[in-house]
């Protein structure tokens, strides 16, 4: 029986450099690896440590006005030579205003998300020499953000924080990545090793995006007790939010559960109720609904009010074991890559 020689751990991480060698160059950074921009956590210190640790941080734009937005970009080009990007929601009311903001400013990349980016968005963002990144929750959508001008993609599974759709990662590579060769396409969602990171890479991803791994680096601002929950969850309590009733929509939001997960349950019951017996009208219950969790995740972030904020996470979370800085988590990532690759010649 043939026995593979040593693979030396110079040759691993060399692979590992070439898997993610398109991802990186796309960036113009050391890995291609990218922080998912998170509202309150995506601040400058945060996206210049990762850019400083040579991966892609990326500045969650949120709900700022352009003014805001432009001092955030300046306090992160002030703390990093490295590249960073900007993730822009597609619905707010001055989206173009906002990526005129980051052309003046000179950003690399703009990260649409919350929804199809408006074409003319698009057209500002690339004819102020930006790089733009979209969302792509299917085949079929994937191919249409290309066509409107999307320079690469990002495909999130369920098993992400925050927003989600209704699939995993697993079936969205199985059904993106064998089709779509001419822009970079990053996986993200419930990415937490390494491993996982090598097995999406020769599937044909570019590179990675993760999230949750990311939220206890010790350069995140977010409160002692948000990061306390993390290290203490596990997979099976990051769960989605439920709608009670199919007349009330209720976007699913991935986050561990606590007090204020339950009382949303119970304030749908009321709002369906009150509506039922004609106290409000449809449009006046649905808001009521989706105001329930307004400023919940600054209460979490910002101020550890981790009983009654909301407590967005990845099912990745149970991988969170210890704060670390960010340089030594992307570094522990590219190792297990490296390191998974080796074994799998050894063996």
């Amino acid at each position: 029986m043939d026995i593979a020689p040593p693979v030396a751990p110079d040759a691993a991480f060399a692979e590992i450099d070439r898997l993610m060698a398109r991802g990186a160059a796309f960036f113009g950074t050391r890995y291609a690896l990218l922080a998912g921009a998170m509202s309150w956590v995506s601040e400058r210190h945060f996206v210049a440590a990762i850019s400083n640790a040579g991966a892609f941080g990326v500045i969650a734009c949120g709900a700022m006005e352009p003014h805001h937005l432009d001092a955030e970009i300046a306090g992160t080009k002030a703390l990093t030579q490295k590249p960073f990007g900007v993730n822009l929601i597609t619905m707010h009311p001055r989206l173009e205003q906002l990526v005129d903001t980051c052309i003046a400013q000179g950003v690399s990349h703009i990260v649409f998300a919350g929804g199809i980016p408006p074409g003319s968005a698009i057209k500002r963002a690339k004819e102020g020499g930006a790089k733009i990144v979209c969302f792509a929750p299917a085949l079929a959508l994937a191919k249409k953000l290309i066509r409107s001008g999307a320079d690469a993609l990002v495909i999130e599974g369920s098993e992400a924080g925050g927003h989600i759709g209704p699939v995993s990662l697993n079936v969205l590579a199985q059904e993106i990545l064998p089709h779509i060769t001419d822009v970079p396409v990053f996986v993200a969602g419930g990415i937490g090793r390494g491993e996982a990171i090598l097995s999406y890479l020769e599937m044909g991803a570019a590179g990675a995006q993760l999230g949750t791994r990311f939220v206890c680096a010790t350069e995140c601002i977010a409160h002692a007790n948000f990061k306390k929950a993390f290290l203490r969850g596990a997979a099976r309590d990051a769960l989605p939010t439920i709608q009670i009733d199919e007349r009330f929509p209720v976007i699913p939001v991935r986050a561990l559960q606590n007090a204020g997960t339950k009382r949303f349950m119970e304030h749908q019951a009321a709002v369906l109720k009150r509506f039922q017996s004609g106290e409000l009208a449809k449009d006046a219950a649905q808001l009521d609904i989706e105001h329930f969790w307004a400023g919940a995740l600054r209460r979490a972030v910002i101020d550890g009010d981790v009983e009654n904020g909301s407590l967005m996470a990845g099912q990745s979370v149970g991988m969170v074991t210890r704060e670390q800085p960010a340089a030594e988590i992307v570094a522990e990532l590219v190792g297990q890559a490296a390191a998974a690759w080796a074994a799998r010649r050894l063996s």
